[in-house]
């Protein structure tokens, strides 16, 4: 087959959604499709690549540093849009997102009659930062936000989610289309347990207290990803046998750690900065306990990274993060935003390092459902399935 996959970005953030659709489109080449990517410049420029069998195409942008450091702007790309249709003549279209980029391409496809599928990574709480004032009013915001997402997936012609709970929560906000859950996929051949890794090294060179438990975080630091409520929770715990590790970057460091200072807590918390792909295996493979307390995921990559390593979970109960969580089996769900409840949690974990090693495995035969594999495979049929 012959697939575009247009997203706003495709390698450069790094987050959830580059990260899928990166591992998709080479997923996608690697078993005989032709793909082409199609996505916003993070140079400013246009320009043409190839990546592990993947065509590249950058469109034009404006970088919006002023809203955030990797936030750029598409700017005069609709003649590129058709001229990359009308060279690469795609059988079917595969949509990231309900920005720019795709909705010009979502445009194209259907005056092409050219089927389109569409993966929602979007929940209002991704966006709810950069517009304070009207994120207030809780549920005007989140009409407007899912308005703004349906006005351009409930013309495609089929929706996936990356769970369940994902899936229900855009049916229930109005999505006409069919949509299907498929997870976002883990790479078992980047991530699985090193039970050779040097733990000690590892944790010597991020700087690791090698006598403590460490909870680990992987993602960016924006609000949505709630970390504040693990500071909060670290200083309610009030022990010293437990370092919380913060692996990212973001628009919110600066912020969380003076909280960590304010909170007297900072002699206990390692921010790491961001932790390059090549190293992130062995870390996770190194630290004790990987937590999520984010109350907007729709899956979390990075959970079922940690996940595929083999190490237990302390998760907040929210979205679609209980469905990685077997409470009491690989791990714990706390309440979203409750630091005392996670505090409870991260004590119970701490004072019972005999059951990690059961928890891990636990968490790793909970992995194998979300293979990369898999994912590929599923939507392979569901292209076949659209184009039929």
């Amino acid at each position: 087959m012959r697939i575009l996959i247009a997203s706003t970005a495709y390698y450069f953030r790094l987050d959830g959604q580059d990260v899928f659709t990166l591992n998709l489109a080479e997923g996608l080449a690697q078993r005989g499709h032709t793909v082409l990517s199609l996505f916003t410049s993070d140079s400013g420029k246009p320009g043409s690549d190839e990546r592990n069998g993947v065509r590249l195409e950058a469109l034009n942008s404006i970088h919006l540093a002023w809203l955030h450091p990797e936030a750029y702007m598409p700017a005069f790309f609709g003649a590129k849009v058709r001229s990359v249709f009308d060279d690469f003549q795609p059988e079917i279209v595969h949509v990231q997102d309900h920005f720019p980029v795709c909705r010009a391409v979502v445009h194209e496809a259907k005056k092409r009659k050219i089927k389109i599928v569409g993966t929602n990574h979007f929940m209002p709480e991704n966006v709810a930062q950069y517009v304070p004032v009207l994120s207030r009013v809780k549920p005007l915001f989140n009409w407007i936000a899912w308005r703004w997402v349906l006005s351009c997936y409930n013309h495609l012609d089929m929706v996936t989610a990356q769970s369940r709970a994902s899936a229900d929560l855009i049916r229930a906000n109005g999505l006409r289309v069919p949509v299907y859950p498929v997870s976002c996929g883990i790479n078992f051949n980047r991530f699985h347990p090193l039970p050779s890794v040097d733990r000690l090294a590892v944790r010597a060179r991020y700087g690791l207290d090698p006598s403590c438990t460490l909870f680990l975080f992987v993602g960016r630091l924006e609000q949505e990803k709630r970390v504040d409520v693990l500071l909060h929770a670290l200083k309610k715990l009030n022990r010293n046998d437990v370092q919380l590790v913060i692996a990212g970057r973001g628009t919110a460091q600066n912020e969380l750690q003076t909280l960590a200072k304010s909170l007297g807590v900072w002699d206990r918390v390692r921010f790491t900065g961001f932790v390059p792909n090549e190293d992130l295996t062995a870390l996770l493979n190194s630290i004790d306990i990987f937590t999520m307390p984010s109350e907007a995921e729709l899956l979390s990559i990075a959970s079922l990274e940690a996940m595929a390593c083999g190490r237990p979970l302390l998760l907040a109960n929210a979205v679609a993060l209980p469905e990685l969580v077997t409470h009491g089996v690989n791990g714990y769900l706390f309440k979203p935003g409750d630091p005392e409840d996670a505090a409870r949690y991260m004590s119970l974990l701490a004072d019972h390092p005999e059951q990690w090693e059961a928890m891990g495995k636990a968490s790793l035969e909970k992995a194998q459902a979300h293979s990369l594999e898999n994912t590929i495979q599923r939507y392979e049929t569901l292209y076949k399935d659209a184009l039929k």
